[in-house]
């Protein structure tokens, strides 16, 4: 399989971050991270819209009615409708100094959040949201948690240790959102970069952005890489489907450690890969 990667909206965001299909409006939403802005691509259009900007957006899921539940700093989280913020949770305690980084809603509409520290990789959490605004510490020591993704099936749950380069695999409990017996899935000691975020395809395969690697890797079912998609951006942060049939790939990059004068640093790409992806889950949570 072979694709080049495109330029979709060739701008240099800070960190872009987090990016999401929208299902309902048929458009592609991403955060910048320390801009404190999130932004929405039309690719029918070509139309880029600036929607939110305030406190910093690690990461944020979609609404099973459309609203986005955003996750901020200090373990702030709110919901996003019309424009206007209602808090979920006002904070947590112990995440002084600390910010969201990647979430994933699970079937059931709770989230998946995991928190970092800025200046130290090797301090992170895993959190899980119920929908009736509960919040659970469901790891107290990863480094740096990351890109996440379930199986087809829905029985398993990867998580990347950023800081590690490792993917995790754990059972997942549907019922009950309890996650175990964490085993490696891929790691990456020999690989130019770092894993970032992820994605799952339709065909159950991990899809990884390479933070310092300029690439997007597809895994096979053994955790060993199976294909390289180069991206004209050094800082590649997060892969995810969109497009009406799911068989688009976009990919979101950073600007911030970039090399000035590298062209595309920030920009969003896109990719035929020849696969299609399954749609992510919407979260159903409530303040």
């Amino acid at each position: 399989m072979t694709t080049d990667a495109t330029v979709v909206v060739d701008r240099r965001f800070e960190t872009g971050e987090g990016p999401l299909w929208h299902e309902e409006d048929q458009r592609l939403y991403w955060t910048d991270i320390p801009a404190g802005n999130l932004h929405r691509y039309d690719p029918t259009t070509g139309d880029v819209e600036q929607f939110y900007e305030g406190e910093s957006v690690g990461g944020f899921t979609i609404q099973s009615d459309g609203d986005l539940a955003l996750f901020m700093t200090e373990g702030h989280v709110a919901l996003h409708r019309d424009g206007e913020l209602e808090t979920v949770i006002d904070g947590i305690a112990g995440e002084d100094g600390m910010r969201f980084n990647d979430v994933i809603a699970d079937p059931h509409g709770r989230v998946f959040a995991g928190t970092m520290d800025v200046d130290d990789f090797s301090v992170g959490r895993l959190y899980r949201l119920d929908t009736d605004g509960t919040i659970t510490e469901i790891l107290e020591s990863i480094e740096l948690p990351n890109g996440m993704g379930f199986t087809p099936d829905q029985s398993e749950l990867y998580v990347t240790e950023s800081n590690a380069n490792t993917i995790h695999l754990y059972d997942y409990d549907e019922a009950t959102g309890e996650i175990s017996d964490p085993r490696t899935f891929a790691e990456l000691p020999d690989e130019k970069g770092m894993y970032d975020g992820l994605t799952v395809d339709a065909e159950g395969r991990v899809w990884s952005a390479l933070w310092g690697g300029n690439a997007i890797v597809r895994h096979d079912a053994d955790g060993e890489i199976a294909e390289r998609f180069e991206i004209p951006a050094e800082y590649v942060t997060c892969p995810t489907f969109g497009g009406e049939s799911l068989t688009d790939l976009y990919v979101t990059s950073a600007a911030s450690d970039a090399d000035p004068d590298e062209p595309h640093a920030g920009a969003v790409f896109h990719l035929e890969p020849g696969v299609e992806g399954t749609p992510e889950f919407t979260s159903n949570i409530s303040p």
